[in-house]
């Protein structure tokens, strides 16, 4: 079935991520990365997608185009999350619904569109490449159309 179809359920457009936790998607050049991995060609775009500033970097070795702290999930989600595994369903369905805001939906928008002409690069902090926050906006980003 292709997007094209009508009244069938739409594909499934979970992340499919390579080992180095690159989106490997035909609709999204979109990729995730630690920020404290050296800046590559291949990034692209690099948006830095952390409320708080990188533990232990130094701004001078930042190499970024763009820091939307707003796109972070709350400080109060972050905290309850913790990067802890266990809390990772509840931590999805919330930080979802706080990027489905208007201005969140604003924001995602640009990036699809941004990820339409080239590679973007989602750089985030935590150690975890599974659970965090990069992840959900990733999923989001290929999941719809629209904003």
């Amino acid at each position: 079935m292709t997007g094209d179809d009508e009244g069938g359920e739409a594909p499934c457009l979970l992340p499919l991520l390579d080992d180095e936790g690159q989106v490997q998607d035909r609709y999204t050049n979109v990729r995730l990365k630690r920020v404290y991995e050296p800046a590559e060609r291949a990034d692209g775009y690099r948006v830095l997608v952390d409320r708080l500033w990188p533990r232990g970097l130094r701004k001078e070795q930042a190499q970024f185009d763009a820091w939307l702290r707003e796109l972070a999930p709350s400080s109060e989600l972050r905290r309850e999350f913790g990067h802890d595994p266990a809390r990772w369903d509840e931590f999805r369905r919330r930080y979802r619904a706080e990027l489905d805001e208007p201005d969140q939906r604003e924001r995602l928008r640009r990036l699809r569109e941004l990820a339409g002409r080239q590679p973007v690069s989602l750089l985030y902090g935590a150690k975890d490449r599974d659970h965090n926050q990069a992840v959900v906006i990733a999923e989001l980003l290929r999941s719809r159309s629209e904003g």
